[in-house]
């Protein structure tokens, strides 16, 4: 189907509020609550894109709240009634209402909490060189995309520009106190095992995951995005096979195309091929409808 170009969110705006832009998000301070808006902004190899993924921002906040609503432990939504400035953005939210998420602020742990049942990615570099993952002995013999033998912790540090560094869990407990990242540590396992079995439902794989925590009012509670494709490594089951890396539900099309293109990767990247946009988005909405089990439709708020 071809893509209409001007539906395309590159950036957005509010009156009277200059957002935080991440590589995909713009983030409003209202006060005692924040927006997110998802764009359809896509990076890869720490650069953003020059053109966008139509739709991508929907699918990874619909995604999200599918995700916060089926775990079901403490997170750091709002109801969008809640807004404390919902009529003044009443001509502004509903191009972006599919794409946004009331949230309350966060102190955010700052350590990215990773999980990986497969070896995969950093992971299966890592245990190239030294037979483990941040420290995590495993067995001898191990191929790229392996199931592990069980699903282990691999705590990451964020950077604030650059790729994630996978750290040790003593340098977690460092950072945060040792009581804190083994809590944190037991709930993003068992929400690892939550998510891959319903994935197993569908009929694919999570081979890894990251989660953010946050603490609002001494609670620990989820926040950032969810077992969407931007933040976890999704495989069909059908096309898994050991000893090779199975295609996933993400930019890999972004990335193959890069790596073909002659981009040298220090300069501002190339436009996207639309063939690349279209096959792109196509990924993205089928792992919605694959995770959901839903059709994936444009929808406006009421």
């Amino acid at each position: 189907m071809p893509i209409d170009r001007t539906d395309v969110v590159w950036e957005t705006s509010l009156p009277g509020l200059t957002p935080r832009r991440g590589k995909v998000r713009d983030v409003y301070d209202l006060g005692e609550q924040l927006l997110f808006v998802t764009t359809d902004r896509i990076s890869a190899f720490d650069w953003v894109m020059p053109n966008g993924i139509p739709d991508k921002g929907c699918v990874l906040n619909r995604l999200s709240q599918f995700w916060f609503a089926k775990l079901g432990v403490p997170d750091h939504r709002l109801p969008w009634s809640a807004c404390q400035r919902a009529e003044e953005f009443a001509t502004h939210i509903p191009r972006f209402f599919e794409r946004s998420m009331l949230v309350r602020p966060a102190e955010v742990v700052p350590v990215e909490c990773v999980v990986r049942g497969y070896l995969a990615g950093s992971g299966w570099k890592e245990y190239q060189r030294d037979g483990k993952v941040t420290g995590i002995a495993l067995p001898a013999g191990l191929r790229e995309a392996d199931r592990l033998p069980e699903p282990i912790f691999t705590p990451a540090t964020k950077a604030t520009s650059g790729h994630d560094i996978n750290i040790p869990f003593e340098e977690m407990c460092a950072l945060v106190g040792s009581e804190l990242a083994r809590d944190l540590r037991q709930r993003s396992l068992d929400l690892y095992l939550r998510g891959a079995a319903w994935a197993e439902q569908q009929g694919l794989i999570l081979a890894d995951t990251k989660f953010e925590w946050g603490i609002i009012d001494g609670q620990i509670v989820l926040v950032d995005e969810v077992l969407t494709p931007d933040s976890s490594r999704y495989w069909p089951a059908d096309e898994y096979e050991p000893g090779r890396s199975p295609p996933s539900f993400d930019k890999q099309f972004v990335r193959d195309w890069l790596e073909s293109s002659g981009w040298d990767k220090s300069s501002p990247p190339p436009a996207l091929p639309e063939e690349i946009v279209q096959r792109t988005r196509g990924k993205y909405i089928e792992a919605y409808e694959r995770i959901t089990a839903e059709s994936f439709e444009k929808r406006k708020s009421s």
